[in-house]
């Protein structure tokens, strides 16, 4: 058989998986519930931890956020250096919006007055209270922040949300962020089974120009159920000994 017969076959192959890939995706989609964003939600990317954004599209630091990057020292990826101080190592909340790119599901639930997300990894939760309220004008700096939402027509809720304290990163990169950083989120209910996200950060006292997250796509998983996935900070020791630090000694001989 030929180069390029077998090259034409191929195609077709991995024509028909992406067909049968699809299929199943357009045959269930049903139409959005009216503003209803309730179920168990994965964020359909690469499958690892990522980012608020790629680096081309984070704007340049101020001096207050480039003196801290440069103290960060990531535990893993391309950053990554001995004696990591991520502060996820240590068992530390991830933080939001952290918690959103990593590879493990969130569920929605919604009562009158507020929607609950819950989070599978670090079995956190978060309240975005729906009752008309304002942010409050002096929040006490916390992990999770203060959010509240409202519903623009009836398929994208708009979460805006405040008080978020300065000791987690916006990935594992090591990009900080201050206590005056301000988050507004979109999930745009696209059909039953899809939600378009959008996220921007603004942040002046660290960044020159808001951070604007890409689209991204969250699955609804109807038939998933969440596990219990609790940082143990005896666990991520034996796999730092054992794994992460000799991986970058071994890396950087």
């Amino acid at each position: 058989m030929s180069k390029r017969a077998s090259l034409l076959i191929a195609s077709l192959l991995l024509a028909r998986i992406a067909l049968a890939r699809q299929a199943p995706s357009q045959k269930d989609s049903a139409p959005a519930p009216k503003r209803d964003v309730s179920g168990l939600w994965h964020y359909e990317g690469t499958g690892a931890s990522e980012p608020i954004a790629p680096d081309s599209l984070i704007p340049p630091m101020t001096p207050w956020a480039k003196a801290k990057f440069d103290q960060e020292r990531p535990g893993y990826g391309p950053r990554r250096a001995p004696g990591g101080n991520d502060p996820i190592l240590q068992c530390d909340p991830s933080g939001f919006p952290r918690i959103m790119f990593l590879n493990t599901p969130f569920e929605l639930v919604q009562i009158p007055g507020r929607v609950i997300q819950f989070f599978e990894h670090e079995h956190e939760y978060r309240t975005i209270w729906t009752d008309g309220r304002e942010l409050p004008k002096d929040p006490d700096p916390t992990w999770y922040g203060y959010a509240i939402g409202h519903w623009e027509g009836n398929d994208t809720l708009v979460v805006e949300s405040a008080g978020y304290n300065d000791k987690t990163w916006l990935g594992s990169s090591g990009y900080p962020h201050s206590e005056n950083m301000q988050i507004t989120e979109r999930y745009h209910r696209v059909d039953h089974d899809t939600i378009a996200y959008d996220i921007t950060i603004n942040d002046p006292k660290a960044y020159t120009a808001p951070i604007v997250g890409p689209h991204r796509t969250m699955r609804l998983r109807p038939h998933d159920e969440m596990v219990e996935e609790i940082c143990v900070h005896s666990e991520e020791q034996s796999f730092h000994d054992r794994v992460a630090a000799p991986t970058v000694f071994k890396g950087q001989k």
